[in-house]
């Protein structure tokens, strides 16, 4: 089928309180304009110059979404346009995306990720740690904590993935100011949903598979 096809048929599948994140990472403009042709407007990067460069290219009413690990020293790129920041993971990220939000007169949503995987290449905060960032939130007068986010371990296991899932999603429920859950991907997002995810994170399914 055809990319076109390929989002028809994925929303069709999707409750209407589900948010797609169209992950174009790697993929070429003419395969991005394909899928904004047919209505897709949310689109997911997960590296900085290559989110830029596809920003500056193609239609200024794209919601472009970083959901890659963040180096601090490669916020100030992508503060003038980021519609969303998913892998908030360490404090000094916070504060970063704060003063570049701030030098750019904008306000930055964003996501804390949480480590809910048992792979040690997983970044994110620990329960504990997330808890302390938002009790002292209204020190951040550029950055709007709007959800978490979090990654299953990389497994056939589906108990695991949901024991996972079911984890981030209990700690997002304690949360009121928050409306955003992003978790699941291609593999996963059908048991993200039953776990109550709000946003999935899909690229195959949609464009098939990436040549690395």
């Amino acid at each position: 089928m055809s990319i076109s096809e390929n989002i028809q048929t994925l929303k069709k599948k999707l409750p209407n309180e589900v948010t797609l994140v169209a992950v174009s990472k790697t993929k070429p403009i003419t395969d991005i304009e394909q899928a904004y042709n047919s209505g897709q407007l949310i689109f997911g990067e997960n590296k900085v110059q290559e989110l830029v460069e596809k920003h500056e290219k193609l239609p200024k009413d794209i919601q472009w979404q970083m959901i890659g690990h963040l180096q601090t020293n490669k916020v100030k790129y992508i503060a003038p346009f980021v519609d969303l920041i998913h892998g908030v993971d360490s404090e000094k990220l916070v504060k970063e995306i704060d003063k570049r939000a701030r030098q750019n007169n904008r306000s930055i949503d964003c996501l804390l990720q949480v480590n809910i995987a048992t792979e040690s290449t997983k970044f994110g905060f620990s329960e504990e740690e997330v808890h302390r960032i938002m009790k002292h939130k209204e020190d951040l007068k550029n950055i709007n904590i709007v959800g978490l986010m979090g990654m299953a371990t990389f497994t056939e296991n589906k108990i695991q993935i949901k024991e996972e899932f079911s984890f981030l999603s209990e700690i997002y429920k304690k949360y009121e100011q928050m409306n955003i859950l992003s978790m699941g991907m291609s593999g996963d997002y059908k048991i993200a949903i039953e776990c109550g995810s709000t946003m999935v994170r899909i690229g195959s399914t949609i464009f098939g598979n990436r040549n690395y």
